[in-house]
């Protein structure tokens, strides 16, 4: 049996969401990176995975999810560059979360999305990115990252102007792994000492 199947979050599964993501990017070496070793860092990285939660919903971006008996096991975001700029609401929550997160972060941030930006530039600009994917760590090897992972190439290959999904990772291991599910390797850059981002694309298959 294939199991529960991908829908789309709504608000009303913002927090689970944000929850679940929060478990499987807990220890990832970004989230270290770019919240640092300060006090509350369980309070801080709600914080910003929160804010990328409620960006796709404001945007109307893709935010998919695998549920069973209630439970959120895994969630993956997508955005597409090119898509439709964000309402006022988007502005003023940015607002909020880098005034709590504080200008290091901020800045932290923006350096590792000047390191990435190069390495998907080489791919088209029409294309979906996925931004994250997680999984319960209490759910790990059911097959739902695949799941979350196939179901972001059908929304692609379905989508009128997109040509593929981009990614990045900063796990090593995750190399071939994504290469496996047909990636392409774009790059890599140092975004600061012991931090390296590696950028995938992968065209839609006809």
């Amino acid at each position: 049996m294939r199991g529960p199947e991908v829908v789309r979050i709504g608000e009303d599964r913002a927090a689970l969401a944000t929850r679940t993501l929060c478990e499987a990017f807990r220890t990832y070496p970004v989230m270290r990176f770019l919240l640092g070793e300060a006090e509350r860092y369980e309070e801080r990285l709600t914080t910003l995975i929160g804010f990328f939660v409620r960006a796709r919903l404001l945007r109307g971006e893709p935010l998919l999810g695998i549920e069973e008996d209630g439970r959120l096991l895994a969630a993956a975001m997508v955005s597409q560059p090119d898509g439709p700029p964000g309402p006022p609401e988007l502005a003023e929550a940015r607002k909020q979360t880098w005034a709590a997160l504080g200008p290091g972060a901020r800045a932290r941030y923006e350096a590792f999305g000047a390191a990435c930006a190069p390495l998907l530039a080489v791919a088209p600009s029409s294309r979906l990115h996925l931004n994250m994917i997680g999984v319960d760590t209490d759910s790990t090897g059911r097959g739902l990252g695949r799941r979350l992972l196939e179901h972001v190439h059908d929304l692609s290959s379905r989508h009128p102007a997109s040509r593929g999904v981009t990614l990045t990772t900063e796990d090593p291991g995750n190399l071939p792994l994504y290469e496996r599910f047909g990636y392409e390797r774009l790059g890599e850059a140092l975004v600061a000492p012991g931090l390296v981002t590696w950028a995938f694309f992968r065209e839609n298959r006809t």
